[in-house]
């Protein structure tokens, strides 16, 4: 999936147009050209480095991630049900 984003310029398209993506941690590293100062277009977690813990700073800034993450995962799971009801059929 990162290789599509790098190749669909999701990034540049992202920053273009004002806005940022919150995403998991199979997006790490997407978001590298924007420089120190600049705002993140792709927003995600940190990753445990091997053999360490994650600081408690960068855990609480991985639950907010998570729970803003998860308000939008159950919106779209909602609308996907909603999305099945379409294709029910009573016969009665």
């Amino acid at each position: 999936m990162i290789t599509a984003c790098r190749q669909d310029d999701l990034v540049g398209r992202l920053r273009a147009a004002g806005l940022a993506a919150i995403a998991d941690l199979g997006l790490v590293g997407l978001d590298d050209g924007g420089g120190p100062d600049a705002d993140p277009a792709v927003i995600t977690g940190f990753k445990k480095p091997k053999g360490k813990q994650l600081s408690a700073a960068r855990k609480l800034v991985d639950q907010l991630i998570a729970a803003e993450r998860a308000v939008c995962e159950h919106t779209f799971a909602h609308l996907k049900n909603w999305r099945v009801l379409t294709n029910l059929r009573l016969d009665t």
